[in-house]
């Protein structure tokens, strides 16, 4: 039977399970905004809502959207009779260019089938099979079939406690492999530590330390002020495709632009939804070969004679003989390199298009459109980064940009326009505040690189280098360990690591897989222990998470209490630190509802003057009502007020005190205003990249240049073709496969609502020259396969995505058919294999694969499956 089996047998519908739960306020002093959780009735079930209620009837509530998707939007819920019976978004303002609503996508819209949904992880869960002490006990081969057995949470939090001691008393901490501190991982830290996971799969090589090249984090937050877009001539957008992941507002930081008649030129392998959006012209460019591309445009810029080359000199070092850092170790420079001085090769538009696929024409199109005599703004996304070798692509970047002298002055800017970054940089102007709560932190420096964790689990052995996005890199440093435990919380790492078909294996080796979670998902699946996690929706409150836009502060309340026996990871971490005996004081020592109040009362926003100031006036009422400890203060709006509205959105205005331009204060005076690169400019040559990337061991010594130079990637272009020779005869795998983020989920997120199965369908995007080629039309079930593993899907056939390619979308639940040996819900990660380069990257957009017409039997569309509920024996 399901899970949806209530504990006395009686089975549970939507409205019933309503009824059934226990009415539940939500925090002190939010009663006002609160009161969908569920309210009984005196015979204990709800009133009927009534087919006749007005629409708006209700109480609407401001409340969580908490996808890692980057539109940080506001989410907002009608609670008639207990029930969410509407969704919508942001309403507090009119919405303006300069004051911008923030409007959410489908998949916020859709948020209530997954707090309320059938696949929800409603009470700890064991594995029916495993026992602790490890060895034949756990019996790993059991892992994602075995079936499962509803247990107290006593019962669950003893099985963790008993194998935690068990663990780190025989075999130490490196014996545990850990993700996020939330809760069990706080626990963690105070045992020994565990092994982190080193994961660059959200800003892929833009993950390294990119101060040595002159650039901020993840190249974030230079680009200019949204209000600058209108004044230049081109807007370039390289890679992703922001309309459909990050799918609330951020588009709209372009309608100036759009108004004023601003050029958009879109490069990327397919002519996608943001292209379209735009109405850009499209620059095709296969997976995976963006340095090659840009090396060609490099090379027709000076061909061209449209490089700055005052710009270069001043601004920069390494573009030539005249211009080498202090601290270089070869005379090779950028410009030798372009013109084939080293290698014989000059990087022309012809060179390059053999690699990348772009016409010739459209290469040297670009490189006259981005010279120095125009106004350009060039814009990244992070797909491109997040390929096997693209380590150059920042660097190659940056220099392309320089080139042009895109840098420092209205019209002209260059860096990522990522999530909420895009098309609007400078400082934060609101901030979210801390809670209070005291940091943990892991006594375990060593990292593993999670696109081999699972062949690091079956050897027992891992490179220890350091962790993306961090600032020390280590050499090759090989260590042994003798992996027992995976713990996971805050995220679905069997579902976002690569290699899925080895990680089926390799878990089977572990001793024991734990896994805090709201729905069951693929990690849910594999795991031993699960413990139901609550939602955003059943929290006190909160700010998202990955909480970043220059001008508006998001904030949620509470929906309901705790459904089903759902609890919060600070319930779970205290109950975890009594049962092992610790004092759970000492890492929880106030309250949840006394944190997200210092948050709120620690938001600051900026003047236009330039002061830091406290955002939310809050009063001795407040605190008293509240409960909690605290001082009034006087702020720019009120607690009820913010809390009603869900946000804080500082109002613009042309020219205001707020403008930006970024790297002006540099290009000014690059003296008095330097980077962050030890030269204190923009380091076209620079030897820490070498040296780093050379030293980590994931790709042969001298493989990276100082300087942007192509490197080959383990698959990808080169493997279309047999032996690696470009142009040659096809490969047994010849097409690229990448995975566009999809509207239907944010990465897994999302991916089993009814609503967004039935609007997005999950196909494979096929380019229809290639598939008419194979016998394939609109609709066939199709094989996709690879070295790594296979998996199905249904046909579109397009002509908007480039011959050679394969757009598999990102983030489809694992749905393995063992007997087929075939996966069938059309996971990206079944064929993305354990390979790395450069920096250890997660590379996803570049793996190579094939297709055929599937002869079994069809899929079922997904819209038509079960969501996926859990079974207990």
């Amino acid at each position: 039977m399901s899970n949806t089996i209530a504990a006395d047998g009686r089975r549970l519908t939507r409205r019933s399970f309503l009824a059934a739960t226990a009415a539940g306020a939500a925090a002190a002093g939010l009663a006002s905004l609160t009161g969908c959780a569920p309210q009984p009735s005196a015979s204990g079930s709800l009133a009927e809502t009534g087919d006749q209620a007005p629409i708006d009837e209700g109480t609407w509530i401001a409340a969580a959207c908490w996808d890692n998707c980057g539109g940080r939007c506001v989410n907002r819920v009608l609670v008639r009779n207990g029930e969410v019976v509407r969704q919508g978004s942001e309403t507090s303002h009119e919405d303006s260019f300069g004051w911008l609503q923030q409007r959410g996508c489908p998949r916020g819209r859709a948020r209530a089938q997954q707090v309320y949904g059938e696949d929800r992880v409603k009470f700890p869960l064991k594995r029916k099979h495993w026992q602790p002490g490890g060895g034949e006990n756990a019996r790993g081969d059991l892992r994602g079939t075995d079936e499962w057995e509803q247990i107290s949470w006593d019962e669950a939090l003893g099985y963790i406690a008993q194998e935690a001691e068990r663990i780190y008393r025989d075999f130490g901490p490196t014996a545990v492999i850990g993700t996020k501190a939330l809760a069990v991982g706080k626990i963690l830290h105070q045992l020994g530590g565990h092994v982190n996971l080193s994961d660059t799969s959200s800003a892929g090589t833009y993950s390294f330390n990119l101060g040595p090249l002159g650039l901020p984090s993840q190249d974030l937050g230079k680009l200019n002020d949204r209000f600058d877009n209108k004044n230049a001539e081109t807007i370039v957008l390289m890679g992703g495709n922001s309309a459909w992941s990050s799918g609330g507002s951020t588009m709209n930081n372009f309608n100036e632009a759009v108004d004023a008649g601003v050029q958009f030129v879109y490069v990327g392998p397919s002519y996608n939804a943001t292209a379209a959006y735009f109405d850009a012209r499209w620059i095709p460019v296969l997976p995976g070969t963006d340095t090659a591309f840009m090396l060609g445009v490099c090379y027709e810029m000076l061909a061209q004679g449209v490089a700055d080359l005052d710009f270069l000199h001043t601004y920069c070092v390494g573009f030539d003989a005249e211009s080498m850092p202090a601290d270089a170790t070869t005379d090779e420079h950028f410009r030798g390199y372009l013109e084939g001085a080293y290698d014989g090769v000059p990087k022309t538009a012809a060179w390059a298009s053999a690699l990348c696929g772009t016409p010739v024409d459209d290469i040297v199109w670009f490189a006259e459109t981005i010279g120095r005599d125009h106004a350009v703004m060039l814009m990244h996304n992070y797909a491109l980064a997040r390929c096997n070798g693209a380590d150059n692509v920042p660097q190659l970047f940056m220099t392309m940009g320089a080139m042009g002298a895109h840098f420092g002055k209205s019209g002209h800017a260059c860096g990522g326009a990522y999530k909420t970054y895009a098309g609007a940089g400078g400082p934060e102007l609101v901030t979210m505040g801390k809670t209070g709560l005291p940091a943990t932190k892991n006594p375990v420096a060593d990292t593993m690189p999670e696109p081999l964790m699972w062949q690091c689990i079956q050897e027992g052995r891992y490179n220890s280098t350091g962790a993306a996005y961090g600032t020390e890199f280590n050499a090759e440093t090989i260590k042994e360990a003798d992996f027992k435990w995976l713990c996971v919380e805050g995220r679905n790492t069997l579902q976002t690591a690569v290699g899925t078909m080895a990680a089926m294996e390799a878990i089977k080796k572990l001793d024991f897989v734990t896994d805090v979670a709201y729905t069951f998902d693929t990690t849910a699946r594999f795991a031993d222990i699960v413990l139901p996690c609550a939602t955003e929706w059943e929290r006190v409150g909160g700010f998202p998470g990955h909480q970043r836009s220059r001008e508006t502060l998001v904030v949620y309340n509470q929906v309901t209490e705790p459904l089903w026996e759902a609890k919060t990871e600070f319930e779970i971490g205290r109950a975890l630190a009594q049962k092992l005996g610790m004092n759970p004081d000492e890492l929880w020592p106030i309250s949840e509802k006394q944190a997200f109040f210092n948050q709120i009362a620690t938001s600051t926003y900026l003047t236009p003057g330039g002061e830091t100031a406290p955002l939310v006036t809050i009063t001795a009422d407040d605190i008293a009502e509240w409960g909690v400890d605290g001082e009034p203060q006087e702020g720019d709006i009120a607690l009820a007020d913010f809390l009603a509205a869900g946000c804080y959105t500082v109002k613009r205005s042309e020219g205001d005190a707020y403008s930006f331009i970024g790297y002006a204060d540099f290009v000014a005076d690059p003296a008095a205003n330097p980077l962050p690169s030890p030269s204190g400019k923009f380091e076209i040559y620079s030897q820490y990249k070498a040296d780093t990337l050379n030293a980590m061991g994931y790709s042969p010594a001298g493989t990276y240049k100082p300087y942007p130079n192509y490197v080959e990637s383990p698959e990808g272009r080169e493997g279309t073709f047999r032996d690696r020779e470009v142009g040659g005869e096809a490969s047994e795998y010849p097409f690229i496969m990448y995975n566009p983020h999809y509207l239907r989920r944010a990465h897994g997120v999302m991916d089993s609502s009814p609503w967004l199965r039935e609007a997005w369908a999950n196909p494979v995007f096929l380019n229809a020259v290639d598939a008419t080629a194979r016998g394939i039309a609109d609709g066939d079930t199709v094989r996709l396969f690879n070295a790594h593993g296979a998996t199905l899907r249904t046909a579109t056939l397009t002509e908007t995505i480039m011959p050679g390619c394969v757009a598999l979308p990102h983030g489809a639940w694992l749905n393995y058919d063992a007997d087929a040996g075939v996966d069938r819900g059309g996971m990206d990660n079944v064929l993305c294999g354990q390979v790395t380069s450069g920096m250890g990257t997660s590379g996803y957009n570049n793996y190579n694969c094939n297709y055929e017409k599937y002869d079994g039997e069809a899929l079922v569309p997904d819209c038509e499956l079960p969501q996926r509920a859990v079974e207990v024996a």
